[in-house]
């Protein structure tokens, strides 16, 4: 293995544990109400509580509204998958110093994780795949 290091070039701003919990809602349901979020959402926050942090989620662009009658849906902004890459990077950069090898390694690791034999025969293709790729 190569030790990989991540930068960002336009990194996702920083989000509080309650704006994700928010976004998962968001990418779970395509959209939703800000009633429909705080019923999805943990420990009952109010609904002044939730729609606080739906502007913030949009002053920081994660977030759009767009009006359906009386009421405002919220909608994510950017796809699933390049916050799941922003979020890998930034987890990456935090916890093993933007080396994807010591990431990697970590989910082999037996003690954190439980891989079926499935699991690791695809895993191993797809390594397969990325050295064909590097050549």
């Amino acid at each position: 293995f190569i030790s990989v290091s991540v930068r960002s070039a336009n990194p996702e701003p920083a989000m509080s544990r309650r704006e994700r919990q928010i976004m998962d809602i968001l990418y779970t349901l395509g959209r939703s109400s800000a009633t429909e979020i705080q019923e999805a959402l943990p420990d009952n926050p109010s609904n002044s509580t939730v729609r606080t942090i739906l502007r913030v989620l949009e002053r920081k662009g994660l977030v759009r509204h767009v009006e359906e009658g009386l009421r405002y849906l919220f909608l994510p902004t950017v796809p699933r998958s390049a916050a799941r890459k922003s979020a890998l990077q930034r987890v990456m950069r935090t916890f093993f110093d933007g080396s994807a090898k010591e990431a990697v390694a970590a989910f082999l690791d037996p003690g954190a994780f439980s891989l079926s034999k499935e699991d690791l025969d695809e895993l191993s293709q797809m390594l397969d795949q990325a050295r064909k790729e590097s050549k």
